[in-house]
């Protein structure tokens, strides 16, 4: 029996922009190791896999090399395809995960609001293999939360250039590494990139996730609620931020620029 599987782009508005997540919708729990084996094919940050759980999705993330605790380009992706495809009509998607519940509404103009805890940072000193990684850049902020370490360079102009060592980077026991600096163009607050060469990714093109701790982070900085952030990866990407306590609204688009099915 083949089973439907979608590629949509997510944090944009326009094909091949954002980052691509494949969303496989299933029947029921399927086997782990077939699901590892679908992300490793499609070789695509994150693969997502969901079906129906009472009243919820169960939602399970893949990169092409691990199963990952939370993603949220995935999410948006896999959203937008619940109801771009008519696969359901709920006007608020739950989602259970290895985070706790999750949850996605529609905006207005094809806006997806996601409902994520809050990762905020705790000031560290970066471990050796992570500055060695960096060529020299300096930070002038170092943070970790439970999943990723951050660091905040001076400048904007920085993060577009800066050209991590992946085989060095990959040594460092963390998810991944967020690079920021305060934006410099109008509009935007601030911008990042997020390398994780661990998980089997040198970089992740948007990574909702990574703005979990961004969000509060420039919030602190900037005293804001409500931030747009510019993932300046080669795709790029906007997410949009609104912190309300412990949780942070991520917004962003999404467009389908596959359909297809497994039949494996």
């Amino acid at each position: 029996m083949s089973t439907r599987i979608y590629t949509a782009d997510a944090f944009t508005h326009k094909p091949f922009g954002g980052n691509p997540a494949a969303i496989c919708p299933l029947e029921g729990p399927a086997d782990e190791a077939w699901m590892q084996a679908v992300a490793a094919e499609m070789n695509l940050s994150e693969t997502a896999f969901l079906w129906q759980e009472d009243d919820a999705f169960r939602l399970r993330w893949f990169t092409p090399a691990v199963e990952v605790d939370l993603c949220g380009h995935a999410t948006l992706a896999a959203s937008h395809v619940l109801w771009s495809e008519g696969l359901t009509e709920a006007p608020v998607l739950s989602f259970e995960t290895r985070s706790g519940r999750l949850t996605a509404e529609r905006g207005e103009g094809g806006m997806i609001w996601l409902d994520f805890p809050s990762k905020p940072l705790q000031l560290a000193p970066p471990p050796p293999e992570l500055e060695r990684s960096l060529g020299g850049v300096r930070a002038i902020y170092t943070g970790k939360n439970r999943m990723d370490w951050l660091l905040e360079l001076p400048t904007a102009q920085q993060v577009r250039e800066l050209q991590p060592d992946f085989r060095m980077l990959a040594r460092v026991k963390a998810r991944g590494l967020i690079v920021t600096a305060e934006g410099d163009e109008p509009g935007v607050d601030f911008v990042s990139r997020f390398f994780a060469p661990a998980a089997g990714i040198d970089e992740d093109p948007v990574t909702g996730s990574a703005h979990c701790a961004l969000g509060p982070f420039w919030g602190k900085r900037l005293n804001k609620t409500e931030l747009t952030g510019y993932q300046c990866s080669k795709r790029g990407g906007t997410v949009r931020i609104r912190l309300e306590g412990d949780r942070v609204k991520l917004g962003g688009e999404c467009v389908t620029v596959v359909r297809g099915e497994l039949t494996a």
